[in-house]
């Protein structure tokens, strides 16, 4: 017998050999028929698979991460054995799941494929999964593997195999269909009910530039029709919310070829944004006890050569500047760490001096490769809302949950409401891989063990994660469309402290070294503001707005009266224009409306005679005639519900 322990920690015995359908089963009738993969001792395995020893399993649902990936890895499979029906000669390369469906690289041999074939191709998708055939794993010898390959005339499936080593080389079969694979399936292909092939791409096999270019087709499936439907829906208000689109629409930023790629320029509007953003935290990260620092552009290469991250960045960095004295170089700084470890190292430090925070929005540059620029969330050039917390090992708890608190406070204000947290940890197999003490170690990883449950996180722990230098606690949002990013991330570095020396004097007057948080909330401010727009489709927080009232006369003739609304209001701090162009009414609403303006103050005589103004809301909701100072405290209110004053 072998004992099975389930997510609520309850614990079952089963004769050695049950398959995780066998246990789903014992359980209830319904989960069995919803029952698509597993997980045993955090290692994916098939339905199918006989369980030999004790262990924790995880039954997983198209409606789990994983479950969905062994789905769609599944529909890879399923994708390769249409294509090869419907174009013989093609070759097969690598079909993985990705985060949101799954592609397959093939070499296309002369055949011909593009978008318009997808219908034709999804269509024998289909036919061939209401077959209901079984995936099934077998090992096979490295000489078996090679010879069915060189038997297909596919030298990139033999490449694979010849790096593999013996023993560990699997296929996996369904109906008349054999493809390499390390395994993760759903039991059989009638769960596969709808399929929408996306996109068709270029690609070089294995992502080498000088190797053959293959051809990359993208895809997503459904156990269900509807939630295929759903999907599609979502895509088509995410092209409406594209940040690309908003930030063009409503004048935020632009590109320039003649600038250079990756490099945004922000245009007023959006200039503005970024400063609101900037105060916001700054006024926050000031009474949370941050110092503002500010470090330069560039850096001696040597400076990057401690810290390591030349070593690390070196190959996606810009290259060294070299200067007129022999020898010398520079780079365009990649992070600002390295900068902020030398500004504690210009002073003696002692105990009761730390910890020291320090803060700058520093702007960073890194060589993206020109395909994997996007928007503002991949650029070349972009500012980190960075800081360092130097402290001592027992301040490390407390500071943490400060960390915490900031990051939690930025979410609040700015209508992240569905996160969670990972905490990444080190593998305590393999040691080898990180820097610093066991004592060390121990210390940061019950920190922020104990700061993620003191302050009540929806947190998953994740071993041997951890950067090498220490642990980490990184947040992943939901947005309006329930796509997950990551914004801010917490870590602790035993490494740089060592690298460059770094000490205080303790209380024992003995020299120790600091340990040191690195934190950023935002991210960057490039790829935060992309996501915030997105998120919320350009209709940003009140507090946020670059203009939050537009004045509308109905004639020219209220003009007078309507510059004296406008400077009423800016004595109120309230940012308001004023469009006095010989339009419409009716224009100037629905150019308000596009332009996301939340409220317009519309005037004509009756206004005029009292003194008021008459005032919309975007989306049309008609809130009637009020004195100015009326609207002011509309505005005031719905400000102060969005923002409340961060206190340590």
């Amino acid at each position: 017998m072998i004992n099975i322990t389930l997510p609520d920690g309850s614990v079952k015995q089963y004769e050695k050999g049950t398959t995780p359908l066998q246990v789903a089963l014992s359980i209830s009738s319904g989960l069995a028929r919803n029952v698509i993969s597993a997980k045993f001792n955090d290692t994916i395995v098939e339905t199918t698979t006989p369980l030999q020893d004790d262990g924790n399993l995880v039954l997983l649902t198209f409606n789990d991460d994983e479950g969905k990936q062994a789905f769609w890895h599944s529909t890879s499979h399923l994708m390769a054995q249409a294509l090869l029906k419907l174009y013989p000669d093609v070759h097969l390369t690598i079909g993985p799941s990705i985060e949101n469906g799954f592609y397959y690289d093939v070499d296309l041999n002369g055949e011909l494929i593009s978008e318009n074939d997808f219908p034709k191709i999804e269509a024998k998708m289909l036919e061939l999964a209401r077959g209901k055939h079984d995936f099934e794993m077998r090992e096979v010898t490295k000489s078996e593997a090679l010879e069915y390959y060189k038997s297909k005339n596919n030298p990139f499936k033999v490449e694979l195999i010849e790096n593999l080593e013996e023993g560990t080389i699997t296929f996996c079969d369904h109906d008349d269909f054999t493809d390499l694979c390390r395994g993760g399936h759903i039991p059989n292909t009638g769960f596969i009910k709808a399929v929408k092939l996306m996109n068709i791409a270029g690609a070089y096999w294995r992502g080498d530039e000088n190797n053959p270019q293959l051809t990359r087709i993208y895809g997503i499936s459904f156990p269900k029709q509807k939630e295929l439907k759903e999907y599609l829906a979502l895509l088509e208000e995410a092209k409406k919310r594209d940040h690309r689109k908003l930030g063009k629409e409503l004048k935020l930023f632009t590109f320039s070829q003649k600038v250079g790629q990756g490099l945004p320029l922000w245009l007023p509007k959006g200039a503005a944004l970024r400063d609101r953003l900037e105060k916001f935290m700054k006024d926050a990260q000031e009474a949370a006890g941050y110092q503002p620092v500010v470090s330069p552009h560039i850096g001696q290469k040597e400076l990057y050569m401690t810290s390591g991250h030349y070593q690390k960045y070196g190959e996606d960095s810009f290259q060294p500047i070299k200067t007129p004295q022999d020898g010398e170089e520079y780079l365009l700084k990649p992070m600002n760490c390295p900068h902020h470890c030398e500004i504690f190292n210009s002073q003696a430090w002692s105990y009761r001096d730390l910890p020291q925070r320090y803060a700058e929005f520093g702007t960073v540059y890194r060589y993206e490769q020109s395909g994997e620029l996007h928007g503002l969330t991949r650029v070349r050039g972009f500012t980190q809302d960075d800081a360092h917390i130097f402290c001592m090992p027992e301040q490390l708890d407390e500071e943490f949950k400060k960390v915490i608190d900031l990051v939690l406070y930025v979410f609040g204000a700015l209508g992240f409401e569905n996160f969670t947290a990972q905490v990444s940890l080190r593998d305590p197999e393999n040691p080898s891989k990180y820097i610093g003490s066991d004592e060390n170690w121990t210390k940061a990883e019950a920190a922020i063990l104990n700061a993620a449950e003191e302050k009540g996180l929806n947190y998953k722990v994740e071993t041997g994660e951890a950067a090498f230098y220490g642990p980490k606690l990184d947040f992943m949002v939901k947005d309006a469309l329930g796509r997950q990013w990551q914004l801010g991330t917490i870590q602790v570095d035993y490494n740089l402290p060592e690298r460059f020396e770094l000490e205080y004097k303790g209380s024992d007057n003995e020299m120790h070294r600091p340990v040191m948080i690195h934190r950023a909330p935002f991210g960057s401010l490039e790829r935060f503001i992309a996501i915030l727009l997105e998120h919320t489709g350009g209709n940003f927080p009140l507090w946020l707005m670059p203009e939050q009232a537009i004045i509308l006369s109905i004639s020219e003739k209220y003009e007078n009266y309507s510059k004296k609304v406008l400077s009423l209001l800016k004595k109120h701090e309230i940012r308001a224009i004023f469009d006095n162009r010989g339009e419409t009414m009716g224009k100037k609403i629905r150019e308000a409306e596009m332009n996301k303006i939340p409220y317009m103050l519309i005037i004509g005589e009756a206004e005029v005679e009292n003194e008021t103004v008459s005032v919309r809301k975007h989306g049309g909701d008609d809130l009637g005639e009020m004195p100015i100072e009326s609207f002011a405290k509309i505005l005031q209110v719905e400000t102060d519900k969005e923002v409340y004053k961060f206190e340590v």
